[in-house]
């Protein structure tokens, strides 16, 4: 039987006949249109010799009959309802009311208290997660094979030999931006000579470790959390679980141990090319032999300067490992998540490198080291 409609002039009557596919969607479409342009003050909806609705036609006809009533019109449906109506009935029974405020906005004092309690909760994550990692280090610990040397000696690789050019070239121009700004500074003073002191001292305790990690942070923090948050959403982590493996010992542990291990020895190779970097300008700017150089390197050097920045590094490579393996690990879903999270992974351990570096610089005038 095909689908009709039989229409009231003055809107107040719309019966259906038939059975009403998608097709006929514009008819159905046209006759509501014609009884809403009317303004009939009730409409009768004969639905006694209808067939059968498809999902578009019925929910055209159960939100006519809504709307209608919501604005004042007494709607009247004759015959049996369509077996979607329970459907749609359970659908808006979910759905939020229409005229439901907007929930307030919280007030500063909230705002602040939110912030804090989200700071405190990624606190505990952190705290955890470096728990865990100590206590997989301590149980691969009693077994070389659970070490994974050869991921180890491939991130060492990764992380160190290749960070080379670029840690060691940064680490040389900034030592002679350095020297160059000192010389400038005490020649009018007569006590250019202390430039050399400038150079050595800033370098050997704070700029030689804190641009390496810097630069590492910028480099493989965001490499480990990109690395881990594909693996992730790829599955690759869950299935290693599911396979009986850790995480933790498969791809966190081997990524520590080998940046811990990486960033003293770049930072021993930031160091000498930062002094080498200073020694050329002084010997062009001040005209600074090399041996009055180095023997002002020696007079310059005290027991504690070189052992305070090395003091530094595995504490700030540690730290550079955890923040982008952590933030690896918590990807979902999708690819702008993982850009988020490798974003938040280079800040916070650029962030963490710094406040760290500030509580040795605290911690070492305490103790005059």
């Amino acid at each position: 039987m095909g689908f009709a409609i039989e229409c009231a002039h003055n809107g107040s009557r719309i019966a259906l006949r038939g059975d009403c596919q998608m097709a006929d969607l514009p008819r159905l479409e046209g006759a509501m249109a014609t009884a809403i342009a009317v303004g009939a003050p009730a409409i009768d909806l004969d639905l006694a010799d209808a067939g059968e609705f498809d999902l578009g036609p019925a929910w055209l006809l159960q939100r006519f009959v809504i709307e209608r009533r919501a604005a004042g019109v007494q709607v009247t449906v004759h015959g049996p309802e369509s077996e979607h109506d329970a459907f749609f009935g359970q659908i808006l029974a979910r759905a939020p009311p229409q005229d439901a405020a907007p929930p307030a906005e919280p007030g500063w004092l909230a705002r602040i208290g939110l912030r804090l309690h989200r700071i405190w909760v990624e606190a505990l994550v952190a705290l955890a997660f470096g728990g865990r990692v100590l206590h997989t280090a301590a149980r691969a610990l009693r077994s070389v094979r659970r070490l994974r040397i050869p991921a180890i000696v491939r991130h060492l690789h990764e992380t160190g030999v290749q960070a080379i050019p670029v840690v060691g070239t940064i680490a040389m121009l900034i030592s002679v931006i350095i020297a160059y700004i000192g010389a400038q500074q005490l020649k009018p003073l007569g006590a250019e000579a202390y430039t050399v002191d400038l150079v050595v001292v800033g370098v050997l305790r704070e700029m030689g470790v804190l641009l390496t990690a810097i630069m590492v942070a910028g480099r493989t923090g965001s490499a480990y959390a990109a690395e881990i948050g594909v693996m992730k959403l790829n599955e690759e982590v869950d299935a290693l679980e599911a396979m009986g493996m850790s995480a933790f010992e498969v791809l966190v542990l081997p990524r520590v141990i080998a940046l811990v291990i990486a960033m003293p020895l770049l930072t021993i190779v930031a160091d000498t090319l930062g002094i080498l970097g200073g020694g050329l300008l002084t010997r062009f700017l001040l005209d600074m032999s090399w041996p009055q150089f180095i023997n002002r390197v020696d007079a310059a050097i005290a027991p504690t300067t070189f052992w305070a920045g090395m003091v530094k590094a595995p504490v700030f490579g540690a730290i550079i490992a955890l923040t982008g393996t952590l933030r690896g690990l918590q990807v979902q879903d999708s690819s702008r998540e993982l850009g988020r999270l490798t974003t938040v992974a280079v800040v916070q351990s650029i962030f963490l490198v710094i406040f760290a570096d500030a509580l040795f610089a605290i911690f070492f005038l305490e103790i005059d080291f």
